[in-house]
């Protein structure tokens, strides 16, 4: 179809729009076009931009200097090498053949950047999928850096959650990151929350501390698996992640760096009161973590269905469709397939219309 063609039939259509009432400002982002191009295009005015449909540039690569990239990236001095590394090494023998963004996309088309190395490319395995239906059975944990009044110099807050119910299960702050102080805390988790082998698993990015010979030792005694993120990957761990964007968040957290560990400690231990009892958590149905873990959440989401369709039957005219969706959140999902978030997404989409 002609581009005069399409402008014809867009006019038509908000014609049609127009008459049945509707307003350029609903039309125009629908057919994609502003409000001021179609006012052109009724008043018949003539286009006045550059037609670039055949546009070619006067410094076009010939077939035969395209045609001599891929020769020398195919040379067997090269064929292992990226344009990257090409480029400086032609550089070096005097030799310019076209620059390093030209030679990528002559490359691309020709379809040789999938791997051009010799070893195979590297892999990163995702993290298997986890689902959590109840407490105390996926735990995550991190580290964070807490800033001190000496420049250069942080406390490291060590922080366990259990991502069924958000809860704050253990923590500490030390001057050091290690394995064995990692292990004292997990060893703590294990007798507060009383575990038993085999029940939880705990995931953790790549740390040093989460790594340690001595903090394996300990979970193997304690007959917990670890499982880990990928490397540079910070998406593998979102609830410690998204744990700590809520902490350093929050409005109390304090202005100025911590004094001393003392003050920092006692700062963490209302946060974590004040998260785990008092916080109302949108993930798992606007509950405290506490409540969570409790197992109180499906009464109280019910109770509160109860309440909004008493309110409805009341006042039926200010409710223009279903009431709140105050559903029991039944499984919390650590690195799901795509497939299955996909499916998650769906559920939750009929939940709401349905």
């Amino acid at each position: 179809m002609t581009h005069s063609a399409v402008r014809e039939e867009i006019l038509n259509l908000v014609m049609e729009a127009q008459t049945s009432g509707a307003t350029m400002q609903r039309i125009s982002p629908i057919v994609g076009c502003a409000s001021r191009t179609i006012k052109r295009w009724k008043s018949n005015k003539e286009d006045k931009r550059q037609k670039r449909d055949n546009f070619e540039p006067s410094n076009k690569l010939t077939l035969e200097e395209r045609a001599h990239i891929i020769k020398v990236a195919n040379n067997e001095e090269y064929k292992n090498l990226s344009a990257h590394q090409i480029v400086p090494k032609l550089a070096d023998k005097g030799i310019y053949i076209a620059s390093e963004s030209t030679m990528y996309r002559v490359l691309k088309e020709h379809k040789q950047l999938q791997h051009r190395q010799k070893q195979r490319p590297a892999t990163k395995a995702k993290p298997t999928p986890l689902v959590a239906t109840q407490p105390n059975t996926i735990y995550s944990w991190d580290i964070t850096y807490l800033p001190t009044t000496v420049q250069g110099v942080f406390f490291y807050l060590y922080l366990f959650m259990d991502i069924y119910s958000r809860k704050i299960v253990g923590w500490q702050i030390y001057k050091k990151q290690s394995s064995e102080l990692a292990s004292q805390i997990i060893k703590d988790i294990a007798i507060n929350e009383n575990i038993k082998p085999h029940d939880v698993t705990l995931h953790s990015d790549n740390g040093s501390p989460m790594k340690g010979a001595t903090f394996l030792t300990t979970l193997q005694k304690l007959g917990i698996m670890p499982t880990f993120s990928r490397p540079s990957v910070s998406d593998d761990n979102p609830y410690s992640e998204s744990l700590f964007k809520t902490l350093k968040y929050t409005p109390t957290y304090p202005s100025k760096p911590f004094d001393d560990i003392e003050s920092s400690r006692c700062w963490c231990d209302t946060f974590v009161t004040w998260y785990n009892n008092s916080h109302c958590h949108s993930g798992i149905g606007f509950v405290t973590p506490v409540q969570r873990h409790l197992q109180q959440d499906k009464q109280i989401l019910k109770a509160r269905s109860v309440v909004y369709e008493k309110a409805k039957a009341k006042n039926p005219n200010r409710w223009s469709g279903d009431t709140r969706n105050w559903s029991f959140i039944k499984e919390v999902h650590l690195n799901p397939n795509k497939a299955k978030v996909n499916n998650i997404t769906d559920k939750v989409m009929n939940t709401k219309s349905s």
